[in-house]
Formats: structure tokens, C-alpha cells, sequence
């Protein structure tokens, strides 16, 4: 890895384009690499584990408003959509809409935490959905969906959004934009163009995640791989970006970001080294926002500790800035504390999370987060008594540079009206590649089993999960197929409706 320091220069100042961070992630799109196990395994884990979380969300509201947008723009050599039969296929951009935001709806897929935060698994619907409309092989499209994993994580390390109140779509969009441009095997050029154009189109606040979160949280993601599937048309016909797009005087970095003094040290691979960022993601076992996992894993151990609920007086949960300020007290969101909150809401409410799975012992995608759970009146009782506070020590760990030290949970005290106190601290969830029970293949499909029960076909379900094992020998057409079908009586808004625009 080489670390790239960008910064803000003048217009006086030129800057070659290549000495531009734009032109870097371009160059890493354009170049070879070599493709170990390791990172193949993964890449087929994260396949299985998009279309587990999918599935489950198919007939959600955002999900099935999403593909009755998609569906109003069939394409006869298109992309295929979530739960819809192979044999339909619509336009890529459509399809990256549709899927991208049944990936995310759940909030159950990968993760990747550092100077920002990330979902790198979004870069898989809008990659997979021009790969199958481009008549792509399975090895292009591995190829496309590691680059996107490259640029997209090695930009969480280095550039925090979140400190600006900016989305993380804007690290998101540019990364999808560069696997686009790899899976499709564009020139150098043409790839610098689509990501500056990607870069400019997706800087939104973080008001998508903050106070009353709405379903946008889902669509956002999906916006984003539309909008990078939109910048690499437009520069594959010829047309250009704002330029550059990181560097400029009036750019990103000057007027979003740390103001015309900001530095960032950007680490990306050489030419010929191996993009292996995937491998530092890391999945869900818990239908919740990542910093929640290991708490969640916490509340279960101590539930066998705790005899009566009522008795508690307090829960104090010591833990990382972005776990206090994003999901926990710190937010200052009374949302947060609120039983008729939206889910969306509840699952950034790390409060709601720890009292929910402290009095289960368990945590469910549905069940843990529907109306009669969340109106529990000893649930609303031991929730309004957590509270988070931040640590250094936890914040230290969370920025650890060495992934083996990196640290997301926290320390929990539980005080009984007694004057006992119960403390226990876990750092990192079971399921983390470091955690107590790491997810390996038979864990991903596990998850999809649970996930798709009662909702897809044995049958369907061998044939998806034997296609996406042989990922990196999949012909193009074995591409096409790439995607989980819904018988369609169990399937709403598989049809075009009016009752939009489209």
C-alpha cells in the first residue's frame, strides 16, 4: 500500500491529473491483479449474504416501492431484480435501484468502521446489475466488485464525512463508480471522469440518519449506485467532470469537508498488488446498526445474570464518540427514546437495542423491532434507564489502524437499587472475523436459509447458492442468473402500477 496525501490547491496551483486522488482510484480500477482464495471465498460470502437480507426485505415497503420503479423500465438484454423472474429483465440503472435498496432495508449486511463508516456490500447491486446487461463473465464481475471493495474501504480509513454531518454515500458512489469501470475494463480516462462526476453528485447531509430516520436510509445507497452507473454512461460517451473534484479550490474537500488547510493521507495498492480491503469487512448476525453488535451479544450473556429488571436502576454503557453520538445519548435524538419511533429510528437507538436484547436474550429482524415490542411498558421502563457516555479508551480502539486491535462494543455497568453492580465489557461481536464465533461460508448460509424460509423454493434456493459458489467461473450468462426468484403469488408489486410517475 502507498499512502497518497491529498489536499486543497489552488486554482493557480495546478494540479496533474495524475497526482489527483480521482486519477488514483482510477488507475486502481484499470489495473490487474491477482485474485487469492481468501478473497474470492469472500467475495461469493458476500453475494450469499446481499441476497439473504434482500429477501427477507422483499415485500418491506421500500423495497417493493423501489422494484415497482424498476419494473416500469424493461430492457430485453437488462438486469434482473430481486425477486422476479429471471426471464424479466429491466434496465441496469433500475435494477441497481431495486436491489440496492433491498440490500440495505434491513440494515443486516456487511460493515466496515474507521475514520467512517461504510456498508461496502452497496457496491454489489449497481456492479452486479451492469455486469449483467454488459453480457460480463463472473471473473469480470469478481473483478468489479473487489475494486469497488478497494476504493470504498480504503476511503473510510482516511476521510471521515460523518465529522461534517455528510452521508456515507459520498465515499460510496465514487467506489461503485471505479467497480463499474473495472468490471467494464474502461481506459484510465474515461474512469477518472465517471468517479469526479460520481464524487460531485453525492454529497448529502446526514439528516438521512439522524432525528426521525426515514425510509430513505434504505434508498440511499441505491441512489448513489444510480447515480455512478449514470456518471460512467456519460463519460463513456465522452463528456467530462467537475475538475478535480477532491483537490479543487471551490472542491469537496474546501467547502464539505476540513476547509482549504484539510490533509488527507489516503493509503491505495500499487500497480499489480492485491486488493484484499474485502477481507477487512465484516458481516452482521444481528439485523441492527454495526456499533450494536457486540452490545447485543453482551445483553445476551448477561441476561442469565440478571433476575429481576425492575430491580435495575441504571445501565451506564462506556463505549466509542461514534457509538455515543451516532446511535447513542450523545445523539441528542429524544427520538432515540421514543416507543412510536420508526424502525429506522429504533435500530440507530442503541438504548432501545440493549434493553430489547438484555430482556430476550436474543435479537430478531422482525420481531424485535414491531410496535407491540417497542410499546412493552417495562421494556420503555428499563430503556429510558441506559444511558452511553463516551471513552477515550473505546474511541482509541475503534481508530486502531491494525484490524486485529480494532474495538466496537463497550464496557456496560448495570447498578440495582440494591447498590450492586453488575460489569462486563465485550469488544468486538461474535460474528467478527476476531470475535468468539467468526462467520465462515456454512454461517453465511445459514443466514440465507433463515432469512428465505417460507419465501423461496428449495430448489431455487440450491440453484442461487451453486451459481454463486462458482462465482469466478460463471459464464455471462450464468451471470444473468445470478439473482433470487419469488414465486409470484408470495410477491407484491411485481407488475407495473400507476400510481407513480413511471
Amino acid at each position: 500500500m502507498k499512502m497518497h496525501l491529498v489536499r486543497v490547491h489552488q486554482s493557480k496551483e495546478k494540479i496533474e491529473r495524475k497526482d489527483q486522488l480521482a486519477w488514483k482510484i482510477a488507475e486502481i480500477a484499470s489495473n490487474s491483479f491477482n485474485i487469492n482464495d481468501d478473497v474470492l471465498e469472500m467475495a461469493i460470502n458476500r453475494i450469499i449474504d446481499n441476497a439473504s437480507v434482500a429477501i427477507a426485505s422483499i415485500n418491506r415497503s421500500p423495497v417493493a416501492t423501489a422494484r415497482s420503479m424498476a419494473i416500469a423500465h424493461p430492457r430485453q438484454n437488462g438486469a434482473t431484480v430481486f425477486g422476479m423472474p429471471n426471464n424479466q429483465k429491466f434496465n441496469c440503472e433500475w435494477a441497481a435501484w431495486a436491489n440496492g435498496t433491498a440490500v440495505r432495508e434491513l440494515d443486516f449486511h456487511d460493515t466496515f468502521l474507521a475514520a467512517d463508516y461504510s456498508h461496502p456490500g452497496d457496491n454489489i447491486p449497481p456492479i452486479l446489475a451492469v455486469a449483467q446487461q454488459k453480457n460480463k463473465s463472473g471473473k469480470e464481475l469478481l473483478r468489479g466488485i473487489l475494486t469497488g471493495y478497494e476504493v470504498h474501504v480504503n476511503l473510510v480509513k482516511s476521510i471521515c464525512l460523518h465529522e461534517f454531518k455528510k452521508d456515507h454515500i459520498a465515499h460510496l458512489c465514487p467506489a461503485q463508480a471505479a467497480g463499474i469501470g473495472a468490471l467494464l475494463g474502461l481506459p484510465i480516462d474515461t474512469i477518472y471522469q465517471a468517479v469526479q462526476q460520481a464524487v460531485h453528485v453525492s454529497f448529502t447531509t446526514r439528516q438521512s440518519r439522524k432525528g426521525e430516520i426515514s425510509s430513505w436510509k434504505a434508498y440511499a445507497p441505491a441512489h448513489a449506485g444510480k447515480l455512478a452507473i449514470e456518471a460512467l454512461d456519460r463519460a463513456m460517451r465522452g463528456e467530462g467532470s467537475p475538475s478535480p473534484i477532491y483537490e479543487g479550490e471551490d472542491s469537496v474537500i474546501a467547502y464539505m469537508l476540513s476547509g482549504k488547510e484539510g490533509r488527507y493521507e489516503v493509503p491505495l495498492p500499487e500497480a499489480g498488488e492485491e486488493q484484499l480491503a474485502i477481507l477487512e469487512t465484516y458481516t452482521k448476525e444481528h439485523s441492527a446498526e454495526y456499533q450494536s453488535q457486540a452490545l447485543i451479544d453482551l445483553a445476551r450473556k448477561l441476561k442469565a445474570k440478571v433476575t429481576n429488571f425492575e430491580e435495575i436502576q441504571s445501565i451506564q454503557i462506556y463505549t466509542s464518540h461514534h457509538t455515543h453520538y451516532v446511535i447513542g445519548t450523545g445523539a441528542n435524538d429524544p427520538q432515540k427514546m421514543d416507543p412510536n419511533a420508526s424502525r429506522e429510528t429504533l435500530d440507530h437507538s442503541i438504548m432501545y437495542i440493549f434493553a430489547v436484547a438484555l430482556q430476550d436474550g436474543n435479537w430478531h429482524h422482525i420481531h424485535s423491532y414491531s410496535p407491540e415490542r417497542a410499546k412493552r411498558e417495562d421494556t420503555i421502563r428499563l430503556w429510558h434507564k441506559i444511558s452511553t457516555i463516551e471513552d477515550p479508551q473505546w474511541t482509541q480502539w475503534y481508530h486502531e489502524q491494525d484490524p486485529n486491535k480494532k474495538r466496537f462494543g463497550g464496557r456496560v455497568e448495570i447498578k440495582f437499587k440494591n447498590g450492586d453492580k453488575l460489569v462486563d465489557e465485550l469488544g468486538v461481536a461474535d460474528a467478527h472475523p476476531n470475535g468468539a464465533r467468526p462467520f465462515k461460508r456454512k454461517n453465511y448460509i445459514n443466514k440465507f436459509d433463515t432469512l428465505s424460509d417460507g419465501i423461496i423454493l428449495k430448489s431455487e434456493r440450491d440453484r442461487f447458492i451453486s451459481l454463486a459458489e462458482n462465482l469466478i467461473d460463471l459464464t455471462d450468462e450464468q451471470v444473468k442468473q445470478l439473482n433470487v426468484q419469488v414465486e409470484m403469488k408470495n410477491l407484491i408489486n411485481n407488475k407495473p402500477n400507476s400510481q407513480g410517475i413511471f
